[in-house]
């Protein structure tokens, strides 16, 4: 299924949804199955823990939590998907980050963990049907549908890979 089955983009998560690769969810899911797709890991290894401001995240608090998120949204589709009617809560990705320790993870280990996610996330959208992925479920007081939550996954990867391009990139070009 494509972003064209989607019935309305939902609030918030469009922008993430439009960044997703036209075409099938599935198609999209697997050309973003390596983060090495997105962005080269020794490009991150070099960029240590430099930030682009202060409060700003590292490379590898980024990437964990690209993980992180793909866990709650697959999670979120899942519940969806199978009819459960419960409003799903959001969830504090600072809170989350200040809990992580990622600054003392290496970047391979991360892109590792990025892959065995992504992979279980492409088992997890190959087992629904159309009608599964059409529901349509409450996420962040948001209505969603599963289908949506994948294109979400591809998304927010993607988006994060903009902002280490855009905004940690020219650290490298900077003294340390």
């Amino acid at each position: 299924m494509t972003q064209n089955d989607l019935p309305a983009l939902p609030p918030f998560f469009d922008r993430y949804i439009n960044l997703a690769p036209p075409g099938d969810l599935l198609d999209a899911l697997k050309q973003t199955r390596s983060f090495d797709s997105l962005i080269d890991a020794q490009t991150l290894v070099r960029l240590g823990d430099r930030r682009y401001a202060p409060g700003k995240w590292s490379a590898t608090d980024i990437l964990q939590h690209i993980v992180d998120t793909e866990r709650i949204m697959a999670y979120r589709a899942l519940r969806i998907a199978r009819n459960d009617k419960t409003p799903l809560p959001g969830f504090d990705e600072n809170a989350f980050a200040d809990c992580t320790d990622a600054t003392n993870r290496t970047v391979a280990d991360l892109y590792d963990e990025y892959t065995a996610q992504r992979d279980s996330t492409i088992q997890l959208f190959s087992s629904f049907t159309d009608e599964m992925l059409l529901r349509s479920g409450t996420a962040s007081d948001k209505p969603i549908s599963a289908l949506a939550l994948g294109f979400v996954c591809v998304g927010h990867a993607m988006h994060h890979a903009n902002v280490l391009r855009e905004r940690y990139l020219p650290l490298l070009t900077q003294p340390s």
